[in-house]
């Protein structure tokens, strides 16, 4: 034990002005009241130090700091009283300070120890300011005042831990600094004010109240004596298990990565060694299968010997259900002493530099849900010993990979909802009520019925972009790849009948020459088109497969024939063209449906066609908790029309990559006023509600190809942006927007007004159209 006087704020405290000074008499009075009640040996230990500070002069007295380190018997004995019986001065981190004030005065060698090498041994990284760690203070002092004064327990944690890194190993240790304030009085020099502990109770929870009490209680109002009791607990594998636990609560899918490496750390400082390793490997599951997963939770050891970079996929899933059916603990401290033969899949492991080697199965409720590997490179080495000391992080290192897992499954159900149905983030909330409210009914014998999914008053739009003559191009195709199919089978029946001839030569010869006088002519009609296929996948090619067999030394022509019969190199280029603008343009919209969100919560829907539809509502009925105001509708109107721009340039772009020139038209029809939606839950999919809003439906179903009356120019036109309305009012918002993009160079100066064509049970539809400004390099092309 040591008698020093040590301030353990480095001198670095903010002084706290209060009436305190050391006192033994809460201690005496203490030991009275022990010595009354105790029965056992004990008793005399109270007894025997009770006389001793009697015996003295100081029992009675103040004591000033200066003069305590005179005092070292007295203190001696009262570490006797206060110390745990079993437990050695070597094992304790313990000692006596002055009343709140951080200096001490007396305690073990291991406090002195730990005090005087902290700066040495430790970089402490939890460092409070002096402003911070003076209103610690404060808060300890009116926390005191308050339970010993008013009998009031403040909503206040008041233990202490402090963080450093550890500068032997890089690693954080933690402390648990406990202050016991029983031997200690606190007295007011003046009455106490009345306190609202309603409201005091209200603030403190909230991190609050000790401003107010500061000028309600004034420190220089009391008088405090006594001494504190401090106790210092290295908590660092508490800590460590706890970051785990907190990593697991605060985790997100965007911060996976990161959370990983919190939890290597923590595991390294519950292990106290830098140079051990960790991985997690979660097994995902689709449809009950293995799957591969998407990040890597450490240094990936696990992620190299069983993943998609090694492994082929079916082999990957026999190797994690043989593992599932028989899951087993192996630990080697030196996988390179261990037979090859009876431990083959240790190799890869040794090719990638292991050592010392673990690999723990982990549970969740019973359910195996990964692999915890621990390992050291090169020469490092540990034993399984150190493997105890991991037993209190197992099980959230088990939650945490089962919340990978969930969040796997959650993110397979989020692209399912978003690409295969009409459930999407800015309506879920609807159908989370409609379907609370279902089982509301079931759960209490209620006829269950399902509410209607209704959105009333949303604003509509509607945008399109399609494949100029897509249809057309597409019979060209197919009467391009006819042609050429009957071009080589008829070269190739020439051929053979220079080198024999018979009856079935000539038949095929005929039949051949018939349907190329018919795509002459262009009179195949769709079931004429499936006969001539029938002809040349069966008919042509049964034939020169029997004139292979008899006559071998034609094989090789013949072969060259039936491979190219199968090939439909135009239909293919025509395809790969329109899939390359599909992809193009479909990857624009996914990629601004998350941006459109931002402003306002929006419902976006696309539809495949030859081209590219989408329906877009947005209003308040989508989200009730937001305000709407026209000035959303105004920014996702001039979205529609920048994102038009951006996908015609987009699609020329594409034109020197196309194996077949493909251009695009773009379409929008406005619609001003707003619409009611609902959910057709047989269709799965939203459709508009209302006589009225019909007509709204009617009107995109039949625009498509609409033509300029008086006229056989369609509206749509490659390069060109229209807009088709009703009533010039509905143009107030995107003319503004038009100009803005002409000034901008996004738009051409010319705006042409058209009245179009009157379609069945529609009049009067007019339409704007005007051109995108191309890049020079683009126009050329």
């Amino acid at each position: 034990m040591q008698t020093i006087i040590l301030d353990v704020s480095a001198n670095k405290a903010q002084p706290l002005t209060i009436d305190a000074a050391i006192s033994f008499e809460p201690f005496v009075a203490y030991l009275r009241k022990r010595v009354a009640e105790e029965h056992t040996v004990k008793a005399m230990v109270y007894q025997e130090t009770l006389q001793q500070l009697l015996s003295s002069d100081v029992s009675q007295r103040d004591i000033p700091l200066a003069e305590i380190i005179r005092y070292g018997p007295l203190l001696e004995y009262i570490y006797a009283c206060l110390s745990p019986a079993m437990r050695g001065e070597q094992d304790l981190v313990w000692g006596l300070s002055f009343p709140f004030q951080p200096i001490t005065f007396y305690g073990t060698d291991q406090m002195y120890e730990l005090m005087d090498n902290k700066g040495h041994d430790h970089t402490y990284e939890v460092a409070r300011s002096p402003a911070e760690y003076h209103m610690e203070r404060l808060r300890q002092v009116y926390v005191f005042i308050l339970q010993r004064l008013y009998n009031f327990q403040a909503p206040v944690r008041t233990d202490l831990y402090h963080a450093g890194i550890n500068k032997a190993t890089g690693l954080l240790q933690y402390y648990a600094v406990h202050i016991n304030t029983d031997f200690m009085t606190v007295t007011a020099k003046e009455p106490l004010p009345e306190i609202d502990f309603v409201q005091l109770y209200t603030s403190m929870s909230e991190g609050g109240g000790f401003e107010v009490l500061q000028q309600l209680l004034p420190l220089d109002m009391f008088r405090f004596r006594g001494f504190c009791v401090v106790t210092v607990t290295d908590i660092t594998a508490q800590k460590a298990v706890e970051n785990i636990r907190q990593v697991r609560l605060s985790r997100t899918a965007l911060t996976g990565e990161k959370s990983y490496q919190q939890v290597i750390q923590s595991l390294k400082s519950l292990l106290r060694n830098s140079k051990i390793e960790f991985d997690l490997f979660p097994f995902l599951r689709v449809n009950d299968e293995p799957v591969f997963g998407f990040e890597k939770g450490g240094t990936g050891i696990l992620f190299q010997v069983w993943g998609e970079d090694r492994l082929p996929a079916e082999e990957f899933r026999r190797q994690v259900k043989g593992f599932s059916a028989k899951p087993v603990f192996y630990f080697s401290s030196d996988i390179f002493l261990e037979t090859r033969k009876e431990y083959a899949f240790l190799e890869h492991f040794r090719k990638l530099g292991v050592k010392s080697l673990a690999l723990m199965p982990l549970y969740h409720v019973h359910e195996l849900v990964g692999v915890l590997a621990v390992h050291t490179w090169g020469e490092e080495t540990f034993g399984d010993r150190t493997l105890a000391l991991l037993e209190p992080a197992i099980a959230a290192l088990a939650q945490l990979l089962q919340i990978y897992i969930d969040e796997f499954n959650l993110e397979i159900e989020k692209v399912i909802k978003e690409k295969f149905t009409s459930i999407q983030p800015a309506v879920q909330w609807k159908f989370n009520e409609a379907a609370w409210q279902y089982l509301y009914q079931v759960k209490r014998n209620q006829p269950a019925v399902m509410l209607p999914i209704l959105f009333k008053e949303v604003y509509p739009l509607y945008g399109a972009i399609d494949i100029r003559n897509s249809t057309v191009e597409r019979n060209k195709a197919i009467i391009a790849d006819l042609d050429g199919h009957l071009s080589l089978l008829a070269s190739t029946l020439d051929t053979l009948r220079s080198q024999h001839e018979d009856d079935l030569l000539k038949e095929m010869i005929f039949h051949c020459l018939q349907w190329q006088q018919a795509l002459l002519q262009q009179q195949l009609s769709p079931s004429d088109e499936n006969e001539l296929n029938r002809f040349l996948e069966v008919t042509a090619v049964e034939y020169l497969q029997h004139v292979a067999g008899q006559y071998p030394q034609q094989r090789e022509n013949i072969d060259v024939c039936i491979h190219n019969l199968s090939s439909d190199s135009n239909k293919d280029a025509l395809e790969k063209s329109m899939r390359m603008i599909n992809q193009t343009v479909n990857g624009y919209f996914e990629s601004e449906k998350s941006r459109l969100q931002e402003s306002y919560p929006c419902y976006f829907e696309k539809f495949r066609t030859d081209g590219v539809e989408y329906d877009i509502y947005i209003g308040q009925a989508i989200a009730p908790n937001r305000p709407f105001n026209h000035l959303h509708l105004k920014h996702i109107r001039l979205w529609q029309l920048s994102s038009m721009v951006a996908v015609a340039r987009l699609t020329q772009e594409l034109l020197t990559q196309m194996p077949k020139s493909l251009y695009t038209t773009q379409l929008i029809f406005v619609h001003a006023h707003p619409i009611d939606i609902g959910f057709r839950v047989d269709e799965r999919k939203f459709d508009v509600e209302g006589a009225y809003n019909i007509r709204y439906q009617m009107i995109k179903k039949r625009i498509d190809k609409v033509h300029i009356r008086d006229t056989e120019e369609r509206l749509t036109q490659p390069g060109k942006i229209a807009l088709i309305y009703s009533d010039p009012k509905d143009l107030e918002d995107y003319l503004p927007f038009i100009r803005y993009l002409q000034e901008s160079g996004e738009l051409k100066k010319e705006l042409e007004e058209l009245e179009l064509e009157e379609l069945q049970g529609l009049k009067g539809l007019k339409a704007i159209r005007v051109e995108v400004v191309f890049p020079e390099a683009i126009n050329q092309a």
